[in-house]
């Protein structure tokens, strides 16, 4: 997922559980602890960190030892086209739980079929397929508990 920050990018690829962050030159590694009402605790390269987040769609504003941040989506970030080594991957929404997996790797999917069902504050959600396609990797089982944009599948 691509950032703006200022006139800068910020560029996070989760790896696993974690995150790589890059903005500029500096590269460091992001593990979310704990989220929940609006907050973060974060792990960057090692130190403890506490983040507190609200947003509004696109536009995030962060705010990390008094000094905030607005951060908003870059445009063509995760699905932007087949050429995007990311183009297949589906991501959770919000944290939650997952509830039921309803394919396994290497099966072919149609345009809107349920693959995963969320629970999230006690509501269900439908990851579906953004089009026709084959799983080509699962990131998650049922009853593990996801944070939000962690990838659930690859479809290609």
């Amino acid at each position: 997922m691509k950032l703006t920050y200022g006139h800068s990018t910020l560029d996070l690829t989760p790896t696993g559980k974690s995150y790589r962050a890059a903005m500029d030159d500096k590269i460091v590694d992001v593990e979310i602890i704990r989220a929940g009402n609006g907050q973060l605790d974060l792990l960057i390269d090692g130190e403890r960190v506490t983040a507190y987040v609200s947003s509004d769609k696109a536009k995030r504003w962060v705010t990390i030892n008094g000094r905030t941040t607005l951060l908003t989506k870059s445009s063509g970030a995760r699905r932007s086209g087949g050429k995007n080594e990311h183009s297949g991957e589906l991501t959770a929404p919000m944290p939650g739980q997952v509830r039921a997996v309803n394919v396994s790797e290497g099966d072919a999917v149609t345009k809107g079929q349920t693959l995963i069902v969320l629970e999230a504050m006690k509501m269900e959600m439908k990851i579906q397929a953004p089009n026709d396609g084959v799983v080509k990797k699962m990131f998650v089982k049922q009853g593990q508990t996801v944070e939000r944009e962690q990838i659930l599948i690859d479809i290609l």
